[in-house]
């Protein structure tokens, strides 16, 4: 179903019911009969990142439409599992039916995860698993290793031959997503860890501002760097603007995750060869279907349903799968 539904970005604004700080602090929206509707919680990684702040959209005009409240939380920061651990504590006190989440730390947060279970609440995740991947009772999301894998291939197509001097711009350590990605992408390139042409290996925790350093600090050591692969869009733009000011972009393949409008655009713009595009609408809508019938009606959702990859880039590659920016800037979001 369309992610917008005929609302305007204005009209889904007004309509949000209740938002859960960190610190704990409750605002009630209107409405009528608020105690007694169905409660459901997200709580993502950021309220920074686009793909978080999409998810976030579409499950509250999900509860909506559903007559139930959402209760939405974030982390500080990407990693940031004391404050996901909060947040879940908050809304099992607040009497919540299911918990949808994008973990943080992905083996920390099980103990919470279980916890929740136990009181009878269900827990889902979204994009990213956890670990293990069957701690939570569903899991809508991207096969990452498989996006990592696509840019990877792009990667080595590109590069047709030519050496490579490898940057990653990586996620954190203990996080399932930004490992998948990583493994996914030195398999496309058909390397293996520990491979002399990885030059270069950085945590970033995908923020724009931390890659833009991290690019320099790699770019210092190892100046002709040809090949950066980057955790997701935010990350690919810190490192396309350390690039830009080394006068690298036109020597460098800057490949990125994630398919966001800003990406895309990005992508259009020359700041990305390609970036691979995953769904994060359908995986709030799947994830609030799957939360609301749990809550009416007690079916646990199980296992992983996949949302789909797609490469986007205006600089195609033989043999491999893609689509251009026209495309990816209708598609971005993925309804």
């Amino acid at each position: 179903m369309p992610k917008t539904r005929g609302w305007s970005r204005l009209t889904r604004t007004i309509t949000v019911l209740i938002v859960i700080s960190l610190a704990g602090l409750v605002t009630s929206g209107c409405g009528s009969g608020s105690d007694d509707r169905i409660k459901i919680g997200l709580i993502t990684k950021t309220e920074t990142n686009p793909i978080f702040i999409e998810m976030k959209d579409t499950a509250l005009i999900a509860a909506e439409e559903a007559g139930a409240q959402l209760l939405t939380a974030t982390g500080e920061f990407d990693g940031d599992n004391e404050g996901q651990v909060s947040a879940m504590e908050n809304m099992i006190a607040a009497g919540v039916k299911a918990i949808l989440i994008t973990p943080s730390d992905t083996k920390a947060i099980v103990p919470s995860v279980k916890r929740a279970q136990k009181l009878g609440i269900a827990v889902i995740s979204l994009d990213t698993p956890t670990e293990p991947a069957d701690a939570t009772d569903g899991l809508y999301g991207t096969d990452n290793f498989r996006a990592g894998e696509v840019v990877g291939e792009y990667a080595k197509a590109k590069l047709d031959g030519k050496p490579a001097k490898i940057a990653t711009m990586d996620l954190a350590p203990g996080v399932t997503v930004g490992q998948l990605r990583h493994d996914g992408f030195l398999k496309g390139f058909g390397i293996k860890e520990g491979d002399e042409q990885l030059v270069c290996e950085e945590y970033t925790q995908g923020d724009q501002t931390k890659a833009t350093t991290a690019m320099e600090n790699c770019l210092q050591a190892h100046p002709d760097i040809n090949l950066v692969y980057t955790i997701n869009e935010p990350a690919g733009l810190g490192a396309h603007t350390a690039l830009k000011a080394a006068g690298r972009t036109d020597k460098t393949t800057l490949v990125a995750i994630d398919g966001g409008c800003p990406g895309v655009e990005a992508t259009a713009q020359g700041k990305f060869d390609t970036t691979a595009m995953q769904f994060p609408v359908k995986m709030a809508e799947l994830g609030m279907d799957a939360a609301l019938e749990y809550a009416r009606t007690g079916d646990r959702p199980s296992g992983y349903t996949d949302t789909g990859v797609e490469l986007i880039t205006d600089d195609p590659v033989e043999g491999l799968d893609s689509k251009d920016t026209d495309w990816g800037a209708k598609q971005c979001w993925g309804g």
